[in-house]
């Protein structure tokens, strides 16, 4: 008989996270997840769900952590101020991303395409679009 090793929760979250495996899809979209609350979470975009409400603005969002991000804006003491338009941010890496919202730079380009974004992220929902993959095989 053959002796298996066994996980803790935490440890097998792990081991799959670096796996790259994602055993929780998503039935509208079929995208993959290697958390099932990611899952939950990725939902909320085709149900509209919006659990968690800024009790100062009634502001409402999909999760917790872009609650407590927005929360921030609150405080009154954001640091990074926009020298066009006065919107205010905490850190300076949010800054530089609302900036290009009023330069036009667009950095971040699909080597598939040539299609040009102004955030990372949106570069990488971008490249996993059905053509744009395709075109990597």
């Amino acid at each position: 008989m053959s002796e298996q090793h066994v996980h803790s929760a935490e440890c097998r979250y792990s081991c799959d996270v670096h796996r790259d495996k994602h055993p929780y899809s998503c039935d509208v979209c079929n995208k993959a997840f290697n958390c099932n609350s990611n899952l939950i979470i990725h939902q909320r975009k085709h149900s509209g769900e919006r659990p968690y409400v800024c009790e100062l603005c009634n502001k409402a969002f999909s999760s917790k952590s872009n609650l407590i991000t927005h929360q921030r804006t609150h405080r009154g003491n954001c640091r990074y101020i926009c020298a066009v338009c006065n919107k205010a941010y905490h850190d300076r890496s949010t800054l530089i991303k609302h900036l290009r919202v009023h330069s036009g730079e667009r950095p971040y380009l699909c080597e598939v395409c040539s299609k040009a974004f102004s955030q990372k992220g949106n570069l990488i929902r971008h490249s996993r679009t059905y053509w744009c993959a395709l075109s990597y095989l």
